[in-house]
């Protein structure tokens, strides 16, 4: 599994030091906001063991993020697979920070190295993006990503209660051609 630096950040495999303030993050209903409700800390701890396993398993998902000056964890950015319902397959681009991260630049330079890996490393020939509607900074990320948004994907999350959690847009970016 291969670590990915950038200027400012390391993101690599999950630790025991993280789950403290990964339970911190999934409690904070505004880091929740369009996730859906706060989880607690069994159910926070147990997304951290299939992150592990699915990158046992794939090579690749979901990586912790930390302020390469300090160690501070802050988050998580990576790449999953879609196995959810949805007009589209393939493999989607995320990040959730914790609020202070917030305003720092830390999710597009962190999603910057996951795009660079998953086009690099992975040769995977597109990558997408998918969020609730009403997510504009995330949405903000993905168009300074490079990424457009495609309407013709855009879908309801029907395992989403009714409400602003259950419209969902898409966003793409296709591998750059090579010279």
């Amino acid at each position: 599994m291969t670590d990915l630096h950038t200027d400012r950040l390391l993101l690599r495999r999950w630790r025991e030091s993280d789950l403290e303030p990964w339970a911190a993050m999934n409690a904070d209903p505004e880091v929740r906001q369009h996730l859906g409700e706060p989880l607690g800390r069994e159910r926070s701890d147990e997304s951290v063991a299939r992150f592990e396993a699915d990158f046992d398993r794939r090579g690749y998902g979901w990586w912790a993020v930390e302020v390469r000056g300090t160690g501070e964890f802050i988050g998580f950015a990576g790449l999953d697979d879609i196995d959810y319902e949805a007009p589209f397959t393939g493999v989607e681009i995320g990040w959730r920070l914790a609020r202070f991260a917030w305003g720092h630049g830390y999710a597009t330079e962190a999603a910057r190295a996951v795009l660079a890996f998953g086009f690099d490393t992975l040769e995977l020939p597109e990558i997408l993006a998918v969020t609730t509607a009403t997510n504009l900074r995330s949405q903000a990320v993905m168009t300074r990503l490079g990424m457009t948004r495609d309407p013709a994907g855009d879908f309801d999350d029907l395992d989403a209660p009714e409400g602003p959690l259950r419209p969902n847009v898409l966003f793409r970016l296709a591998r750059p051609a090579t010279s």
